[in-house]
């Protein structure tokens, strides 16, 4: 497949690699995250922290001065590169999966069924 220009997907926003724009070490703040993804070569979706160039680990980052929301920094060989806020990442079924809070919310759920229908037997067992 192929793509229309490189992306990084970071919180559920794409940002475009604007590959021709260095950045200079000085504007660079800490690490936000990583590509933890790949796209699927064959379909073109994508689900969580992913890019369709860089491999997996590669590190994003907070640029000083310029909100998130508005583009972020990735490492390319010994230059800094900025990538440029474009829209939201389309909703993927395994983004859900890779959130913690909908995580917990779904083994709360499932140990409050568990302990409902267990409560429920020993009621019916004692009648």
């Amino acid at each position: 497949m192929s793509w229309a220009y490189v992306f990084v997907v970071w919180e559920g926003n794409v940002y475009e690699v604007k590959q021709d724009e260095s950045i200079a070490d000085s504007e660079i703040g800490e690490v936000i995250g990583k590509v933890k993804t790949i796209p699927n070569d064959r379909t073109g979706s994508y689900f969580g922290n992913a890019s369709n160039y860089y491999s997996k680990g590669t590190k994003y980052y907070k640029m000083n001065g310029i909100s998130t929301a508005d583009a972020i920094a990735i490492k390319e060989g010994n230059q800094w590169v900025k990538a440029v806020y474009v829209h939201e990442a389309p909703f993927h079924i395994l983004n859900l999966f890779s959130n913690i809070f909908i995580i917990m919310a779904m083994i709360i759920m499932a140990l409050t069924i568990v302990g409902v229908v267990l409560h429920n037997k020993k009621q019916s067992i004692t009648k």
